[in-house]
């Protein structure tokens, strides 16, 4: 019951603080004007993310005061998750060189490593192997990906906000699934509570968007669930990566073929596969309809095959993410902008 009564306030507390940031940044004058590299039309509110992070630190702070997390899992969570929400809370009030935000976000994970103990060893296929020195190296990219994957998803109306709370549902379902009682899978359902209270606000069309501070936040916050994941079974990492498979596949895929062109990976663009599927449909809403339906139909299952042991966790990967890929093709992303235009 007291965790029912934690997941209303969370989600009640994120309502409200959006609502109230939403007015800051209306008085102040924080919009996101639109222009070529957007996939918005109208000036909205920006900066909304802010109450993602105080009310999920709040449950963190909560679920620590009351014996039910240990703390160096929460000083990951704050410690990490604090550092990169000011560094993209400041990018969103002005600006900060590409080469500092990399650093700081560096140091977060690395902060993020030292606290939850580091990289678990990890199932591939039938092994169960500790990657040692190289797999702390790995966790650390991994996490920098996925706060900047997360970032660049963050495009359109209600997107970033229906992946983290699917995503956090359906790790929460499968943790039950697979009779995990740690305390620490109540976690991803105290996420899903704070991005809630957003999403209403969020929610195409939305009335005031997530900032750097909320998607660079939310990215490497479930980047630390993943990893944290090890620490209760070696193969639910795999379960995390399947869960997130549209993000990652439309992210990585698209920034190798930027990268391969020559292209400034860091800079704004619109040609990603939910960018290009947008402008294709005229609308955001068939396009964050759609990754909740792939999450629900066919991630979800297909991660409950490897939690259940019924598929090693790099083969369930692999049957899920070549649909994704196809569809990454299929709606061109990472095709050069030029491109478009000129057919």
């Amino acid at each position: 019951m007291r965790v029912g009564w934690l997941i209303f306030s969370v989600f009640v507390l994120s309502f409200i603080l959006t609502a109230a940031l939403r007015k800051y940044a209306l008085n102040k004058s924080l919009m996101d004007i639109p222009n070529q590299r957007s996939s918005h039309s109208v000036p909205t509110p920006r900066g909304g993310g802010v109450a993602i992070v105080i009310s999920f630190l709040f449950a963190y702070a909560t679920l620590f005061w009351v014996g039910s997390l240990p703390l160096g899992t929460v000083l990951a969570g704050i410690g990490g998750g604090g550092v990169v929400a000011i560094i993209g809370f400041m990018d969103d009030h002005g600006h900060i060189a590409a080469r500092w935000r990399l650093l700081g976000h560096a140091a977060a994970a690395i902060w993020i490593l030292l606290f939850m103990g580091g990289m678990a060893p990890i199932t591939i296929f039938d092994a169960t192997i500790d990657l040692g020195w190289l797999g702390q190296v790995l966790a650390v990219f991994y996490l920098v990906w996925m706060l900047n994957l997360y970032n660049f998803m963050d495009g359109i109306d209600g997107i970033a906000s229906v992946e983290a709370v699917i995503v956090c549902l359906g790790a929460c379902l499968l943790y039950w699934l697979g009779g995990v009682e740690s305390q620490v899978a109540w976690v991803p359902l105290m996420l899903a509570a704070a991005v809630g209270g957003f999403l209403c606000w969020n929610a195409p069309p939305a009335k005031i968007f997530m900032g750097d501070a909320g998607s660079g936040f939310l990215g490497i916050t479930l980047g630390l669930l993943s990893l944290q994941s090890t620490w209760i079974g070696p193969s639910f990492i795999w379960m995390w990566v399947i869960l997130l498979g549209v993000f990652i596949v439309d992210a990585t895929f698209t920034l190798f073929r930027r990268l391969i062109r020559g292209e400034k990976v860091y800079e704004a663009h619109r040609s990603h596969a939910y960018q290009f599927a947008s402008r294709r449909f005229g609308s955001h809403m068939p396009v964050t309809v759609g990754v909740a339906l792939i999450n629900v139909f066919w991630l979800f299952p297909i991660a409950y095959l490897v939690v259940s042991n019924v598929i090693a966790g790099m083969t369930g990967v692999l049957i899920a993410y070549t649909p994704l890929l196809l569809l990454a093709l299929f709606f061109r992303a990472g095709t050069s902008e030029n491109q478009e235009q000129s057919k």
